[in-house]
């Protein structure tokens, strides 16, 4: 699926800490994303000032002091990002981790491990609701 004409992939930053992880990741994802991927809020940073993206994939623990329910937080709050799709995946799997993954901003929350097409198709649902519900 392509966000474009010209077929060009969405663009996708995953903020992940696990080095496997973002292997797996960036294997299964690859095929319809443009994947970027970062461990920590340091790195988080550094793309977003080299990149614009279409979709973030947020781990809750990270590397460094933030982790990524800030980070999340940080996204909302700015003009660029506020209604950009946004997925938190997570080892956590308690209720109070989904509410507090949907109450920084969050659009779904999704728990490790999870199918490759499962993600697959949880990322590119919430990327075509967010375009119906911009209007574009």
């Amino acid at each position: 699926m392509s966000n474009d004409k010209s077929n060009k992939k969405y663009k996708l930053l995953i903020i992940e800490d696990d080095f496997l992880n973002q292997k797996l990741f960036e294997a299964s994802l690859s095929k319809n994303f443009d994947v970027k991927i970062c461990n920590s809020a340091k790195s988080f940073y550094q793309l977003l000032d080299q990149e614009k993206f279409d979709i973030f994939l947020v781990d809750i623990s990270i590397n460094g002091k933030k982790n990524g329910l800030d980070l999340i937080r940080e996204l909302r709050q700015t003009k660029e990002y506020r209604n950009v799709g946004i997925a938190c995946l997570s080892a956590h799997v308690f209720q109070i981790d989904r509410i507090n993954a949907l109450k920084a901003g969050a659009d779904i929350f999704l728990t490790k491990p999870i199918e490759n097409n499962v993600l697959t198709d949880s990322l590119l649902e919430l990327i075509q609701t967010k375009k119906l519900y911009k209007g574009i």
